[in-house]
């Protein structure tokens, strides 16, 4: 038994050390990084709850007489002062995305939103929801699962997460992108504290599937996205939902896709067959998406996802169809054209680096008429918005004050 606490202690400790540290350059060490820096962060009181607990409960049974556990209880020490530092960096989330909202939409941008929507804006997190991570489901909430809006099959079927009350006008849409590099993923799997959250406040949120590599090649994941759009807006109000008023979400791939998506409103050959169909977005908000394919800012040479793309995603190189590559990149189609966006992003992401949304960022609010928001969340890394979490949770509560602004200020625009 102090042989396995001792293991314990070491395996804890080095979770906790991948949360705490930014690491880059990791090769093959890359995914094991990734994995426990993304639950010892997103869970840090909840693993320092059971390390404690084990430790207490050890301590009954008189296992600290062996001199290994002694060492053990040693490491698992230094792992709790790890769990309660990120556990502190998580709650400090709403200054940095208080912080973000007021310099992109204004101090006041409160003040901006009705009254009769100000209930919508939350401020503060549930301790039941971030101890119970993976539960998502929400009183008020009714889900119409497995839609179809494509002839892809299961690729193209959506779902719908409706509120049970009526909304004067129609309820804003939030359409809900998933990530998986492309290859992977459901519309089942992620974004569910948003869709739960937006729902429970008046909002009609629609998570799609799409075609993944390698069966296919860009853009026909973008096809599918443009193809869900115009689903919506031909079909969302049977379900209560204004289809003039539609923003877009999503993570990682589903960033890249979600913000390709908001620059490139009609574009005609990713509209096959539907060309006439209006895909304009009036909001995007991508998590840690992916901007430039291209790396033109030679961010990551070391850790390139070129391989990935040329042979899976794209399925051509950058100097078999540079067109295709540069058309993939968002950063190719910032313009002043852009709706409000809001980025977020994590300082410790190892798979989308940082200085990749900075740099999209920057180039977005030289050219964009509209508000852009960045936040940057300290010690965050992939997907940490999955499941419930502090940081995700105050990270939802912004994105909420973000949505409910830029459709208060649409509001006010159609009325003028």
């Amino acid at each position: 038994m102090a042989g396995l606490y001792f293991f314990l202690s070491i395996v804890s400790l080095m979770f906790t050390w991948a949360a705490v540290i930014q690491a880059r350059r990791l090769y093959g060490l890359l995914a094991l990084y990734f994995l426990a820096g993304w639950l010892a962060g997103e869970m840090a009181l909840i693993h320092l709850l059971w390390q404690v607990g084990l430790t207490a409960l050890l301590a009954f049974a008189g296992i600290f007489e062996n001199p290994l556990a002694q060492v053990g209880l040693g490491v698992f020490a230094l792992s709790w002062l790890g769990l309660a530092y990120l556990h502190i960096q998580a709650m400090d989330s709403p200054l940095h995305l208080g912080r973000a909202l007021q310099e992109g939409l204004g101090k006041n941008y409160r003040g901006d939103i009705p009254g009769e929507r100000q209930h919508a804006l939350a401020d503060h997190i549930r301790c039941a929801s971030w101890l119970r991570p993976f539960h998502f489901s929400r009183a008020g909430v009714s889900v119409h699962k497995h839609l179809p809006y494509g002839d892809a099959g299961e690729r193209n079927l959506l779902d719908i997460y409706c509120p049970d009350v009526a909304r004067e006008g129609g309820f804003p849409v939030l359409l809900q992108v998933h990530g998986g590099a492309w290859i992977i993923g459901s519309k089942e799997q992620q974004g569910k504290p948003l869709m739960y959250h937006m729902a429970e406040r008046g909002w009609l949120c629609v998570a799609i599937n799409y075609r993944l590599s390698p069966r296919v090649a860009f853009p026909n994941h973008m096809v599918d996205v443009k193809r869900a759009i115009a689903w919506v807006r031909e079909n969302i109000a049977e379900y209560g939902g204004n289809p003039d008023y539609i923003a877009v979400t999503g993570g990682s791939a589903g960033g890249h896709l979600s913000a390709l998506a908001a620059l490139t409103p009609n574009r005609l050959e990713w509209q096959p067959g539907f060309e006439e169909a209006d895909t304009t977005l009036q909001a995007a908000v991508p998590f840690y998406g992916v901007y430039d394919f291209l790396d033109r800012d030679v961010i990551r040479p070391d850790m390139s996802m070129a391989d990935l793309l040329t042979r899976r995603v794209l399925q051509v190189s950058q100097e078999e169809n540079f067109e295709l590559w540069d058309s993939a990149c968002p950063l190719s189609h910032v313009s002043a054209k852009a709706p409000p966006m809001l980025v977020l992003q994590g300082t410790h992401d190892s798979l989308v680096w940082v200085e990749e949304a900075r740099v999209f960022v920057s180039a977005l609010r030289e050219a964009s008429e509209q508000p852009v928001v960045y936040a940057e969340l300290p010690g965050a890394q992939h997907a940490f918005e999955v499941f419930h979490s502090v940081r995700t949770d105050h990270a939802v509560n912004a994105v909420g004050h973000f949505l409910e602004w830029s459709h208060a200020r649409w509001l006010r625009e159609q009325s003028a």
